[in-house]
């Protein structure tokens, strides 16, 4: 079979306007758990896109440690090439895409570095052998080899044969999210897809409310 010939009809799903909750983030919620619930490989994985020095996008899978409201919290190695260009660039994009249950969310927004506080309860969590990771690794720098990667791991467990403290280089980001579009496949290529964008409530008091409209596929 080629990649020419690949081809995938979808229509598990339908995406109605008269179901859909007034906050994207509670939609969101709901896909991710549901993504959880059926115990997908990854189901927390999404790409991460950035833009570089030279502006152009860079996207990498990245996983969603948490989500609180329409904040998007991820962690990683601050000196990473994502965490240098978020430190020039904080504009970013997240998206989630599930095969199996025939839907991706696109969340578009800005990323800022997490309190530390947050980001050392979650580093307590993580496995010993990814904490010493966390310290071993100068992610996105060229190193020599493996075996220098495995030999600095070796030497950290000595230094930190208990309590792995967390690196100062690294740490959790949140994206806060500015518009999202979900997509729910659709028989024959007419997929659904529906966007919800920020703008100012006609009322006095001016705050912004999420208007939804749907989108051509």
């Amino acid at each position: 079979m080629s990649i020419w010939d690949t081809r995938t009809d979808y229509g598990k799903h339908a995406l109605e306007e008269n179901n859909l909750p007034s906050n994207p983030a509670d939609l969101a919620q709901q896909w991710i758990q549901s993504a959880l619930a059926a115990e997908l490989p990854d189901p927390n994985a999404m790409a991460l896109s950035t833009i570089d020095a030279e502006g152009f996008p860079a996207t990498r899978i990245v996983l969603l440690r948490e989500q609180i409201g329409d904040s998007y919290r991820f962690f990683t190695n601050y000196n990473s090439h994502k965490g240098e260009e978020l430190a020039k660039n904080t504009k970013a994009s997240l998206l989630f895409f599930w095969s199996t249950l025939e839907r991706q969310i696109r969340v578009t927004g800005h990323c800022e570095k997490i309190p530390a506080a947050d980001s050392d309860k979650y580093f307590a969590s993580r496995p010993r052998d990814s904490q010493l990771g966390a310290w071993a690794s100068p992610q996105s720098e060229i190193i020599a080899s493996r075996a220098q990667l495995d030999e600095h791991i070796e030497m950290l467990r000595r230094q930190y044969p208990n309590e792995v403290p967390r690196p100062p280089h690294w740490g959790g980001y949140a994206l806060t999210a500015l518009k999202y579009e979900f997509w729910q496949g659709q028989k024959s290529r007419l997929h659904d897809r529906v966007i919800y964008t920020q703008t100012k409530d006609s009322a006095a008091t001016s705050q912004l409310v999420w208007l939804t409209n749907r989108l051509a596929p």
